[in-house]
């Protein structure tokens, strides 16, 4: 668990899954493709606290390590050599309601799970990892 780089999540509602249309930078991986929450481990952080700071940064969400019901661990998206964690959890309405996005990224959406899977823009290592761990969630 001391060497992973980061984590993403698949926040599910009913058949929907949290997601956000990343920024169109030059030279930002995955630019204008549609994201989940998650993104570097910082200092010693576990992995689940890894995740939950980024959610919180992310979607202004505080979201207890028990909402998350299901982890695995995977190779780095960007240094295979390395490993990440992928998470998935629910989240409620309400948390959607009270969702105040942050400074990366375009907008966010509820996007139906079965979009997200075959979405064009979607990321296709992300997509895989959500269709992994959806039957467990």
């Amino acid at each position: 668990m001391t060497d992973f780089v980061g984590c993403k999540a698949a926040l599910f509602c009913g058949d929907a899954l949290l997601t956000y249309l990343r920024d169109d930078k030059p030279g930002l991986p995955w630019a204008a493709k549609w994201d989940l929450p998650g993104g570097g481990r910082e200092g010693g952080e576990t992995p689940e606290a890894c995740l939950l700071r980024e959610v919180h940064e992310e979607f202004g969400l505080i979201l207890a390590a028990d909402r998350l019901l299901w982890r695995r661990r995977w190779p780095s998206m960007l240094d295979a050599s390395r490993s990440s964690y992928f998470f998935a959890g629910r989240i409620t309405a309400t948390e959607i309601a009270a969702i105040r996005f942050g400074e990366e990224g375009q907008y966010w959406q509820m996007m139906r799970v079965a979009d997200y899977l075959t979405h064009p823009h979607g990321i296709p290592e992300l997509q895989r990892r959500v269709a992994v761990a959806l039957p467990d969630v």
